[in-house]
């Protein structure tokens, strides 16, 4: 399916040196956010009091949160917890109180703006907790991008999966540096988006590394550069609908999903975005600095056919 079919090859790989001197100034800039600002973690990963209460109506999710900010709790998540009726809500660590002390403050504080309200449970999430997340969310990031590597390296050519590691990473780096520099609360979903990042931004790579495999058979005589150009061309469409739908989708999360998913939402539109842009500047371009060529891909001997033949000699 495509909306449109352009009739001549968008010169990408022209631009490639330009596009690739702006992506190693971007991903230098995250990386100094994330080392002197640092990310801004959620209780998940610093540990806290997590609270869970029930209205026996629906819950004022604002209201809540403007009662439990008033009591210094500045950083606290709110959100409803299974139904409309209840809500969880993470409270950081005080210097000076001990957990039962903040969920009685913030049970009280609660009480006095709705008399309905009851508390269902209150634990405590220690910061070795948060710490052991913490560590297990990076693994979960680690087998992520090892497995990528791996796949890419048994369908293309070690130089695919060197290409798409670094515009998968590229992408990652990014989006942390997002969250580092505006300081954006960092949490588990935010952790779910960017690994959902790497699998969607390594599919829209295969997709123009199967294409350039595909064109290496199909016209001999053209250069790799131009190869890598027909093979991006031909592939707008079809980003166009299926980053497009899925931008839409993500928006109407963002716009519409409330503070749980206002995060996860962002993170994932910053993926997607850069992602388009990794795939074909990062990814393909780096693949043609290292050198890509049909012998990579096609294997084979020369066959002698007609010289007047536009295909002949491809081997397929």
């Amino acid at each position: 399916m495509e909306f449109f079919k352009i009739g001549r090859d968008i010169p990408f790989m022209r631009y490639a040196l330009i596009f690739n001197v702006i992506s190693i100034a971007t991903f230098v800039l995250a990386v100094f956010f994330l080392i002197t600002r640092g990310l801004h973690l959620s209780v998940e990963f610093t540990g806290g009091t997590v609270m869970e209460v029930s209205y026996s109506q629906t819950a004022d999710l604002a209201q809540v949160r403007s009662t439990v900010g008033s009591l210094g709790f500045g950083e606290a998540q709110v959100q409803n917890f299974g139904t409309s009726r209840d809500v969880l809500i993470r409270l950081p660590v005080q210097q000076g109180k001990t957990s039962a002390q903040q969920s009685e403050q913030v049970l009280q504080a609660l009480k006095a703006a709705s008399p309905d309200v009851e508390l269902r449970r209150t634990e405590f999430v220690g910061p070795q907790v948060g710490q052991e997340l913490a560590a297990d969310g990076l693994k979960a990031l680690a087998f992520v991008v090892i497995g990528i590597m791996i796949y890419l390296s048994m369908r293309f050519e070690w130089k695919y999966a060197v290409a798409g590691i670094i515009a998968n990473l590229h992408d990652v780096i990014i989006i942390l540096g997002f969250f580092a520099f505006f300081q954006w609360e960092f949490s588990l979903s935010v952790l779910a988006a960017i690994l959902a990042v790497l699998g969607y931004s390594v599919n829209e790579s295969v997709v123009i590394f199967d294409r350039i495999r595909e064109n290496f058979r199909r016209y001999r005589k053209m250069s790799t550069v131009e190869i890598i150009n027909n093979s991006i061309t031909a592939n707008i469409s079809r980003t166009i609908i299926t980053h497009g739908s899925t931008q839409i989708m993500v928006l109407s999360m963002l716009l519409f999903g409330g503070e749980t998913l206002h995060y996860f939402s962002v993170a994932l539109t910053i993926g997607i975005l850069f992602g388009i842009y990794s795939s074909v500047f990062v990814a393909a371009a780096i693949a043609m600095w290292l050198g890509i060529k049909r012998e990579d891909l096609v294997k084979g001997g020369r066959k002698e056919g007609d010289a007047n033949d536009p295909n002949s000699g491809a081997v397929v």
